[in-house]
């Protein structure tokens, strides 16, 4: 009676399953390039030609791409499929936005819920730190320096949440609004006490985290995409009577010019 063969994993496909699960996780993310091979190797307790084995395996799958000279890189392939054709689409459809409002909305609640329930001391530890980023920048003018902190708190909550699907997610959305973000910034500079309610906003959202409270959590989220998604309304809808109004005001004088030039001609 012959005895059918165990089979022993290659040391490569589970280096490359190690390598694999940090990419999913987001302890490596996109453009993160990875240890030099000598540290990696040591890190993890393998051989050279081993990682460099797991390493041309997920370069195959698009995960990680070896340049010439300058070392090896996440790349974005679980994310770009989605951003890119969003990314021209809201290009060419800037009323988009508010549908993106509405799904940040839902999704903001729920990994807030989720952040609350799961979150670790390590993950407190980066909400802190972008939470306060967040906090020093608010004063300022520099409104891509805000979006930016925006996003990388947003995105420490959604990581928070330990849902690598909505995690990913998270991190497309945000990356497709960050123009967008840093528009809905300027346009709510025009808005009265915006950022001082904002500031609000995020503090009561932080707070809920860290003290474990999932239904005040996911409220706060849902709150600040409120007030964000009305604000801006109102801000775009006073401009547009602005814009109106200008043109009323170019018309009338286009109108006493055109009538003057009449007269005269007579």
């Amino acid at each position: 009676m012959s005895t059918a063969k165990l089979s022993v994993p290659r040391i490569s496909d589970a280096i490359a399953e190690s390598l694999e699960r940090r990419i999913l996780e987001g302890s490596l993310k996109p453009g993160n390039r990875l240890p030099p091979e000598r540290e990696l190797a040591a890190e993890l307790g393998v051989s050279r030609p081993s990682l460099r084995e797991a390493i041309q395996k997920l370069a195959s799958k698009g995960m990680l791409q070896s340049r010439q000279g300058g070392g090896t890189f996440v790349t974005d392939r679980l994310d770009s499929t989605f951003f890119d054709p969003w990314q021209e689409m809201l290009g060419a459809h800037p009323n988009l936005r508010e549908d993106l409002l509405e799904l940040r909305r839902m999704l903001e609640g729920q990994v807030a819920e989720w952040a609350a329930e799961r979150r670790t001391d390590e993950d407190m530890e980066r909400l802190t730190q972008t939470f306060e980023a967040l906090q020093a920048v608010f004063d300022g003018e520099d409104r891509k320096r805000q979006a930016a902190c925006d996003i990388a708190f947003h995105q420490a909550i959604a990581d928070a949440s330990h849902n690598v699907l909505l995690g990913h997610l998270t991190s497309t959305l945000l990356r497709l609004m960050e123009e967008n973000i840093c528009l809905n910034l300027t346009e709510l500079g025009n808005v009265s006490r915006a950022f001082s309610l904002l500031e609000a906003q995020h503090a009561r959202l932080f707070e809920a985290i860290r003290d474990r409270r999932p239904g005040a959590a996911r409220s706060a989220a849902e709150v600040h995409i409120d007030f964000v998604h009305e604000s801006l309304a109102q801000s775009l809808r006073s401009a547009a009577r602005r814009e109106a109004a200008t043109r009323r005001l170019k018309g009338n004088d286009f109108s006493t010019d055109s009538s003057h030039t009449h007269l005269s001609s007579n």
